[in-house]
């Protein structure tokens, strides 16, 4: 069975399009990774360029320190769209979107991709941020690691709506809907 084999269907999605503005529009995603044997999940900034992921950080991070012979991860983002109120506990949920990737990730090597990853992912962060920035310097460049995963194994899932409310609870003096969750940008402080 692949790993990305989602289970509950009716939230699945196949469309790569929703993948990628899914993946574009989070502005983290946590990657999980195994280092001596045991399980490790770290909260990241990411940015997507085509079919790969690329990710950054200090040399000295357990993941990308564990990248030196390419390592297996699984990278998640998931956006809160709302929080699902039903007149049932056990009916409440939550409309998000998410993407989990599969893959194996390798540092990158190449000068004008690293370049280009930086980039993007100062960009994913803040649009035109890297041309406003200062560049980063060759000392500053010999600290950063990037690294790549492919987008070739992932899985999508998405809840929208409102509650789903059992017959018998209809007339139950319970309020039930949907709270709206977003991400607000304030100014700059």
């Amino acid at each position: 069975m692949k790993r990305s084999t989602i289970r509950r269907t009716e939230r699945a999605v196949h469309d790569t399009a929703v993948r990628d503005a899914i993946l574009d529009e989070a502005l983290f995603c946590h990657v999980g990774f195994v280092v001596d044997g045991h399980p490790v999940v770290i909260p990241t900034i990411h940015a997507r360029i085509g079919e790969r992921l690329y990710l950054h950080g200090s040399g000295a991070s357990s993941l990308l320190g564990a990248t030196r012979k390419g390592t297996d991860v699984s990278v998640c983002v998931t956006i809160l769209d709302g929080l699902v109120m039903a007149k049932s506990v056990f009916h409440h949920s939550m409309n998000y979107r998410s993407v989990v990737v599969f893959g194996r990730a390798e540092r990158v090597t190449d000068p004008e991709e690293k370049l280009d990853a930086l980039e993007a992912i100062t960009n994913h962060v803040q649009a035109n941020r890297w041309d406003e920035a200062r560049q980063p310097t060759r000392e500053e460049l010999t600290q950063t690691v990037v690294v790549r995963v492919p987008l070739a194994e992932s899985s999508t899932k998405m809840r929208t709506g409102p509650p789903v409310d059992d017959e018998a609870d209809i007339d139950l003096d319970v309020r039930s809907g949907v709270v709206p969750m977003r991400v607000v940008r304030d100014p700059l402080v």
